[in-house]
């Protein structure tokens, strides 16, 4: 994605690592709450100026951050599955939102770019459940990290459901800031977790895309 596609793009919409717009059959009408529910799904971020949209997502080892500036009303959500690439480096490979570093700094930069101020960001994180018993702690490194980087990015932390063994199920108002979040049950555990590894392997074979633009030049 160029930086002339992003800045000429809506304020509101979901994005993955390709750059492309996938509202399409994500956005679906909850009569029982007069409201738009809009999926995101790992590897992507949404963010909305919509006062009748809410965000959902299902984490099992994966993390969300949900982050809105209650001033202009104006929020978003993102799913990463790893904190940071294994290289280190800022390589091709890196360019995903898959991966908390680029997931964290792609959420915040676009919420800065939709009138967002840092200073007001009321940031709500979720997720890293170790929902398997594997040897490396996916989850606990997830919820390490995102915890971390606000620390070091001088971010508060409004609010925090990070840990344990089952997964949950998140609903998010980025109007009025609130939360719904449902611990599914044990016999979800390890099909969240397929779901998660499945989709991972669909990320992992799809090439970049255009260049990134991390649109640091617009930090606070």
């Amino acid at each position: 994605m160029s930086g002339v596609a992003a800045a000429q793009r809506p304020a509101d919409g979901v994005w993955g690592e390709n750059g492309a717009d996938s509202r399409a059959g994500r956005r679906f009408y909850d009569a029982a709450g007069a409201s738009w529910m809009v999926k995101v799904f790992p590897g992507e971020f949404y963010v909305t100026n919509k006062p009748d949209e809410v965000l959902v997502t299902v984490l099992g080892s994966c993390v969300s951050a949900c982050i809105r500036d209650p001033l202009v009303g104006v929020g978003g959500m993102n799913h990463f599955m790893l904190p940071h690439h294994k290289s280190g480096t800022w390589g091709d490979d890196l360019r995903s939102t898959r991966f908390g570093n680029f997931a964290m700094e792609k959420l915040v930069n676009e919420l800065i770019k939709a009138g967002c101020s840092r200073q007001r960001m009321e940031i709500k994180v979720f997720g890293g459940g170790n929902v398997t018993d594997m040897t490396t702690a996916i989850g606990t490194e997830n919820a390490d990290f995102v915890l971390r980087y606000l620390q070091l990015e001088g971010l508060r932390c409004h609010a925090q459901d990070l840990g344990g063994s089952l997964p949950r199920r998140i609903h998010y108002s980025p109007s009025d800031g609130k939360v719904v979040r449902r611990l599914l049950g044990t016999g979800d555990r390890y099909s969240v977790h397929r779901e998660e590894h499945d989709y991972e392997k669909r990320l992992l074979g799809q090439q970049p895309s255009g260049e990134i633009d991390l649109f640091g030049d617009a930090d606070d």
